[in-house]
């Protein structure tokens, strides 16, 4: 799995849609993602989707890996 592209999304946001810095961090992927019109799935969250969401973006203790 590659990783998000932190450069188009922070141009997307600050430049695109006019977010100040604390705003953009602040924000949820998914938020982000629904500021910018995509709607994602209307489908619900189903066990399936929750394990690769916990997989894509597992749990990290402080002092570890960019935590």
């Amino acid at each position: 799995m590659t990783g998000l592209d932190w450069p188009a999304l922070m141009r997307v946001g600050l430049h695109g849609l006019g977010l100040q810095p604390a705003q953009f961090w602040a924000l949820t992927p998914m938020e982000l993602q629904m500021m910018l019109g995509s709607r994602g799935s209307d489908a619900p969250l189903l066990s399936d989707g929750l394990a690769a969401l916990m997989a894509a973006y597992p749990d990290r203790k402080k002092g570890t890996e960019n935590g």
